[in-house]
């Protein structure tokens, strides 16, 4: 039987956190073949972040709070893509608040986003039979050991389902099954992305993620400061991979549903720091100080999955990277300061 081609001339994405770091590169990425549906409550991304996009007439930026039922017949602004009659047919959920230094603040909001909006966005593609990718997180891993720092989709992590940041931990475990449980009673297109650390302009800043905060500290001569001690380390994917290993995941057959995406060497951050130092002619120096809660060490993810099921592997080197994010920075830095 021939296919029958679709009655729309682009399909609809819906982009949950869409105006995050992550989100805002990923809607920017899919407006070259889709039209985008960004929603955000604000509550730890920024408007800044999709300002140069609100000018598409394919792009709609929507303050919702996604931990709510999601009817998007009830938004008139999303007439122009004939939602109603053509439904949605991707859906990205990468809503979920990674603050280090206010994730005391935003516990409540850790926990909604890997429960709340995971029912609220997988109801929203049962009802589109929408394809699903939800933006995991290496975390459910758990930390590296001396003799395991990779991890492979396989294995079963050991998290404290009752520490001080559970709600983050053992949340994305709980959300992983809820997107599971969706592909088995629904036969839903639900897939499973595991985000490694990732980089790149438009990081929050003084929020106690190290790459976008010794730029800065270095171009002001300030000490850079690494929260544990000298010899932590993780993997870093600049944002542009991480976006396209997303996009591939979804294009991706229905068999291909658990993915890790990361870098794939790990950097002790006491030698990005110095890059960082030498690549802005800094006289800073770097300090140690208390470790976040937040912030802890991260292994580094095989790729072995993602290679041979996307063909797809990070491509830019973190030499390259840091050069765009620090010339990003000195770009923006009265806006910051």
């Amino acid at each position: 039987m021939k296919e029958q081609n679709p009655i729309f001339e682009k399909k609809n994405v819906l982009v949950t956190g869409g105006a995050g770091f992550l989100g805002s590169h990923l809607c920017e990425r899919l407006l070259r073949e889709a039209k985008v549906i960004c929603l955000d409550d604000l509550s730890n991304s920024s408007i800044q972040n999709i300002e140069h996009l609100l000018q598409y007439p394919d792009f709609e930026f929507i303050k919702y709070d996604v931990n709510k039922e999601i009817d998007l017949d009830s938004f008139d602004e999303l007439d122009k893509f004939k939602v109603k009659f053509q439904g949605v047919q991707e859906i990205y959920h990468l809503s979920c608040p990674t603050s280090p230094k206010n994730f005391e603040n935003l516990k409540l909001h850790s926990l909604w986003a890997n429960s709340s909006a995971m029912l609220s966005t997988l109801n929203l593609a049962v009802k589109f039979r929408a394809k699903y990718v939800f933006a995991s997180s290496s975390v459910v891993y758990g930390e590296p050991t001396p003799t395991h720092k990779v991890f492979k989709e396989g294995e079963e992590g050991i998290v404290n389902h009752l520490s001080p940041r559970a709600c983050y931990d053992e949340g994305k475990r709980f959300a992983e099954t809820c997107v599971e449980t969706y592909r088995q009673v629904y036969n839903l297109d639900a897939k499973i992305a595991r985000v490694f650390t990732t980089y790149g302009p438009r990081m929050k800043l003084r929020d106690g993620l190290l790459l976008p905060d010794f730029i800065l500290d270095a171009l002001e001569g300030r000490d850079l400061v690494i929260y544990g001690d000298e010899n932590m380390e993780q993997s870093l994917c600049y944002v542009t991979d991480m976006v396209d290993g997303l996009i591939r995941l979804m294009k991706s057959g229905s068999s291909v549903n658990l993915v890790n995406l990361g870098g794939d060497e790990i950097y002790k951050m006491k030698n990005v720091a110095e890059q960082i130092i030498k690549m802005t002619n800094s006289n800073s120096q770097i300090a140690i100080e208390k470790p976040l809660m937040f912030l802890t060490a991260k292994g580094m993810p095989d790729l072995t999955r993602s290679k041979e099921q996307l063909g797809w592997l990070p491509l830019i080197k973190l030499e390259d990277g840091l050069k765009k994010v620090i010339d990003y920075t000195i770009a923006n830095k009265e806006l910051f300061s």
